[in-house]
């Protein structure tokens, strides 16, 4: 995709890596527009099955570059990325019909935060560490936060973890459940490529259903919740996936699925 966001596929798994590690891949335009980019591609693919949001060097992402963000504001520029940039972005993880795992390696600051956030699965290594950030720079909430953080640790947790800007280690991370696993730096790469592949090669049409019901019911009544459920469980009824599986338990034998 560009300098500062590399994009691969292989074997049905898209890997979309951060890649300006001297800047500890704060975001500057052509790095937001060069993941919105990669992420709207992976989920406009037909051959992706599943997505891997990583990058390289010793932080996932601390957020807005903050030095290009200083020459926007000296020019009378506001903020405007969030409707060009951090939106799309959040937006192509969160509802993009195959599953995202987040490999988070150092720091998640603010939009890089919310992005991990917006993730199916995150696993995170030992040295890993998130902080909201937004209020420390004077700013609200962006990459889906007030979103997503709410949904994965509560209503009052996530106020504090905004009003009042903090570290949160990887072992409190997954006390607090804004991660899924914790494993040693080193295995992080490998850890995350195992299970974004495991994925793959899963029912990633019932994985699609899954993430459209999740998202429907955290917003809506029970009685709406099951009736997504109805029309969503007869589209993966109806599915080459799963008259295979069943197929495969009658002779006893592992399922493989095509995604269709």
């Amino acid at each position: 995709m560009g300098e500062s966001v590399r994009y691969a596929v292989e074997d049905g798994l898209a890997t979309v890596t951060l890649d300006r590690p001297d800047a500890m891949n704060a975001l500057d335009t052509a790095a937001k527009e060069q993941l919105r980019d990669a992420l709207r591609a992976a989920a406009g693919d037909g051959a992706v099955r599943a997505v891997l949001l990583a990058a390289r060097g010793r932080a996932f992402c601390v957020g807005q570059d903050l030095k290009e963000h200083v020459g926007v504001l000296e020019a009378g520029g506001g903020m405007t990325t969030v409707a060009e940039h951090y939106n799309p972005i959040t937006l192509a993880i969160a509802t993009m019909p195959k599953p995202v795992v987040a490999a988070v390696n150092g720091a998640a600051a603010g939009a890089g935060a919310g992005f991990a956030f917006a993730a199916d699965y995150r696993i995170a290594g030992r040295s890993a560490s998130f902080t909201t950030a937004f209020a420390g720079v004077g700013l609200s909430t962006d990459s889906g936060m007030s979103w997503t953080l709410q949904r994965l640790v509560g209503y009052g947790r996530a106020a504090e973890l905004l009003l009042f800007p903090r570290r949160v280690g990887s072992a409190e991370a997954l006390e607090l459940g804004l991660v899924h696993r914790v494993v040693p730096d080193e295995e992080l790469a490998a850890e995350a490529v195992a299970t974004a592949r495991q994925l793959a090669e899963g029912p990633t049409a019932a994985y699609a259903a899954i993430k459209e019901a999740l998202a429907g019911a955290a917003s809506s009544s029970l009685p709406d919740a099951l009736a997504r459920e109805d029309v969503l469980q007869s589209r993966a009824g109806s599915s080459a996936d799963h008259r295979a599986a069943v197929a495969a338990f009658v002779r006893k034998e592992q399922p493989r699925f095509t995604g269709r």
